[in-house]
Formats: structure tokens, C-alpha cells, sequence
């Protein structure tokens, strides 16, 4: 959709993202930054699934980085102590 800047825009000089989310092909085209709200609607909610997709994997290493921590401790817990020089 081809809009032309006006002078009654309020965000005139606001300039938006330079690709289109859905096609991946390069934008150039100015318009009001209103025109614009879909595709940055768009934007904004791939990159929260990006970010939902990292803590997710961060999580999980936090996860399995935890169990060995238990294990460990759990084996110093339970293991005799040596003692050394037979006292």
C-alpha cells in the first residue's frame, strides 16, 4: 500500500523497519508510522518468539546444569570420609 507523507501526521519523521516480516524483501517506501502499525505489529511479535525460544533453551541448560550440581553434592554427602593416618 503506497501512502504519501502528509504535514498532519504527529510521528512524521518516524522511519520504520527496512523489511517486510512476512516477505523478507527489502522495504523502500516512506509513510506515516500509523500506516506502518501492521507490519511492526508483525515484527514486534517474531521477535518475542525469538526471545520465548532462547530463555526456553537457556532454561533448559540451567535445568541440567542444576541436576548435575545435585548429583555432586548428593555423592560428596554419602560418600565416608578417609581418614588419613589411621586416627
Amino acid at each position: 500500500m503506497k501512502i504519501e507523507v502528509k504535514s498532519n501526521c504527529p510521528l512524521n519523521s518516524f522511519q520504520p523497519c527496512r523489511h517486510n516480516p512476512n516477505t523478507g524483501a527489502e522495504v523502500d517506501e516512506w509513510a506515516c508510522a500509523i500506516a506502518w502499525l501492521p507490519m511492526l505489529l508483525i515484527e514486534n511479535s517474531q521477535q518475542q518468539r525469538q526471545t520465548g525460544a532462547a530463555v526456553e533453551s537457556f532454561r533448559n541448560e540451567m535445568v541440567k546444569a542444576n541436576e548435575v550440581s545435585q548429583q555432586v553434592l548428593l555423592a560428596a554427602a554419602t560418600a565416608t570420609p578417609k581418614l588419613i593416618g589411621g586416627i
